[in-house]
């Protein structure tokens, strides 16, 4: 019963540390604004898997990327 259980949640687990791994990164990238991003890497930490959601949708600087 407990592995079955472990085995469901799981998937759960990897989305969810892989979210925060690559909202963190991102902030951590972006550029620096004041005082903006400890309030959203207090976000993307502690608001379970919304948080990085939250940052997608809301957080990321809207600017040009620097990419070709």
């Amino acid at each position: 019963m407990t592995t079955d259980l472990f085995y469901l949640l799981l998937p759960i687990l990897v989305i969810d540390l892989l979210l925060k791994g690559t909202a963190l990164i991102d902030l951590y990238r972006g550029p620096q604004e004041s005082g903006r991003k400890w309030i959203w890497a207090f976000i993307i930490i502690f608001v379970s898997t919304f948080g990085p959601i939250l940052y997608f949708l809301f957080g990321r600087s809207k600017g040009v990327s620097s990419h070709d």
